[in-house]
């Protein structure tokens, strides 16, 4: 069991600088990565990309990379000569029509497009390094789904516990409560003193007791939690299978509540929705 919420960050020190990894995700019902990354770092986004969907089904994920240049190497600027030439040619230009009040100052040519050159990044290490950060960040973020999704199979199991006990504890009253059932109708029957074909009466109780018999509706149930256990121990991710057997679960709840002709069955009926419920919610975060 994985969960699809986990969040984490790794940072590396480097002669170059600091490089900072930050992984986090949230529930989807697809997988939809999203990167940002530095401009000089865009050709590792195919990669990561990749690596991701290699190791992930589901979820929101965000990737973020942030790159700190060392103090030695953010205080180096390079110009571009052929800019400032530029400039200084209009810069006179400038000045021959305006005087000197038009003319941009040192730090207006400094802010011009071209005129502070970047440095290239070439270094294939600096590169590797990034890489093999997030291959670990990646690993500590795989590492902490697991954790809440063992976590959140540990709360399911234990509303499974009290789903059978539900449903043994209606099983146990039910035979009693159809009988009782059957007897009140026979009992109204003969308040009313009219004579009534005895066969066609006791044909039509069965047939009123039989549409108030909810043991069919407990098979499945049955059925649906054994599935439910199967899942949980599936190595691959079921997070869709188990949503949709939470839907399963509740229509079946549901048309108990429905049938249901007394009131202890009627409270057993809404505990096992709420136990329902507290398991969609936790399966809603599965992958």
């Amino acid at each position: 069991m994985l969960s699809m919420t986990a969040f984490c960050r790794k940072q590396a020190e480097l002669e170059q600088g600091a490089l900072v990894w930050e992984i986090r995700s949230v529930n989807h019902r697809y997988l939809e990565t999203a990167f940002r990354l530095p401009e000089t770092f865009r050709g590792l986004e195919m990669t990561i990309r990749k690596t991701l969907r290699s190791r992930m089904k589901r979820g929101k994920v965000d990737c973020t990379l942030r790159f700190r240049e060392s103090g030695a190497a953010s205080g180096e600027l390079r110009l571009n000569p052929e800019v400032l030439t530029n400039l200084a040619r209009a810069s006179e230009k400038l000045h021959d029509h305006y005087g000197d009040s038009r003319l941009p100052s040192s730090l207006d040519i400094l802010r011009w497009p071209g005129v502070i050159e970047e440095e290239p990044t070439e270094d294939c290490a600096l590169e590797q390094a990034a890489l093999a950060l997030f291959n670990g960040t990646l690993d500590e973020f795989l590492a902490s789904r697991a954790r809440e999704g063992k976590e959140i199979e540990a709360v399911i199991r234990e509303r499974v516990v009290s789903i059978r006990e539900t449903l043994a504890g209606i099983r146990g009253v039910l035979p009693a409560l159809l009988a009782v059932q059957r007897q009140n109708l026979l009992d109204s029957i003969a308040g009313l003193k009219v004579d009534l074909d005895t066969g066609r009466m006791e044909q039509e109780v069965a047939l009123l007791v039989q549409k108030a018999d909810i043991a069919e509706e407990l098979d499945r149930l049955d059925a649906h939690v054994n599935e439910l256990e199967r899942l949980l121990g599936v190595a691959e991710p079921t997070g869709r299978q188990l949503d949709f057997l939470m839907q399963e679960l509740m229509r079946e709840a549901n048309t108990i509540c429905s049938k249901s002709a007394a009131m202890e069955t009627t409270r057993n009926a809404l505990d096992l929705k709420a136990l329902i419920e507290q398991i969609r919610e936790q399966v809603q975060n599965l992958e």
